[in-house]
């Protein structure tokens, strides 16, 4: 039992339990960036699909003649 005791305490032991609390470390700030990257990708698909919405609601909302008219003054700019 004291041999097992004392290995605990060599130098080659103490840096691999040093390189796995590092590991654990790395393993969860990685997910947390990953999260938070994913979610700010939502916000932002979340912004242009509103846009899309609005621009789908104001086109429908248009008659055919103004659309062109549109689509005119769209595509000379």
């Amino acid at each position: 039992m004291t041999a097992f005791i004392i290995s605990l305490f060599s130098p080659g032991t103490l840096y691999m339990l040093a390189a796995g609390a590092v590991a654990a470390f790395l393993a969860w700030f990685r997910s947390r960036t990953i999260k938070a990257e994913r979610a700010k990708v939502a916000r932002a698909e979340a912004k242009a699909r509103d846009v899309a919405d609005q621009v789908d609601n104001d086109v429908g909302a248009m008659t055919p003649a103004q659309q062109r008219e549109a689509l005119k003054k769209w595509s000379k700019s």
